[in-house]
C-alpha cells in the first residue's frame, strides 16, 4: 500500500488540476443556433450566455411568437454544445485517474 502522504499528494494534484480545468471551460465558447443562423446563442462551455444575435428579418412584430420560439431553441443548442464540450474536457481530464464505473466528478 501507497504511503498516506503520497496518497494526499495525488488527491491534491488531482484536485488542483481539476479546478484549472473547471477554469478554462469558462474560457472556452459554443455558438447555439436556430432558424437557419437567423438567430444565435454564444455561451462558455460552463453554461454562462455570452452573447445573442437576432437577424434584423425577425424585427417585425408579425414574427413575434417565431422570434421567441427562435432565441429558446438557439439556447438549447448553446446549453447542449456547452455540455458537449464540458464533458470531453473533463473527460480528457479524468482519463489518467482509475475512477470505478459510473462514478461521477461534481462537475
Amino acid at each position: 500500500m501507497k504511503d498516506l502522504n503520497e496518497i494526499l499528494g495525488m488527491a491534491n494534484r488531482v484536485q488542483e488540476e481539476l479546478q484549472r480545468a473547471q477554469d478554462n471551460l469558462d474560457k472556452i465558447e459554443v455558438e447555439g443556433a436556430a432558424g437557419g443562423g437567423l438567430v444565435k446563442v454564444r455561451a462558455s462551455a460552463k453554461g454562462r450566455i455570452v452573447g445573442v444575435s437576432i437577424d434584423e428579418s425577425l424585427l417585425a412584430p408579425s414574427e413575434k411568437q417565431m422570434l421567441e420560439d427562435l432565441v429558446t431553441a438557439a439556447f438549447n443548442d448553446a446549453r447542449k454544445k456547452a455540455d458537449e464540450v464540458s464533458s470531453a474536457e473533463m473527460a480528457k481530464m479524468t482519463s489518467g485517474l482509475s475512477l470505478p464505473p459510473g462514478f461521477k466528478l461534481p462537475f
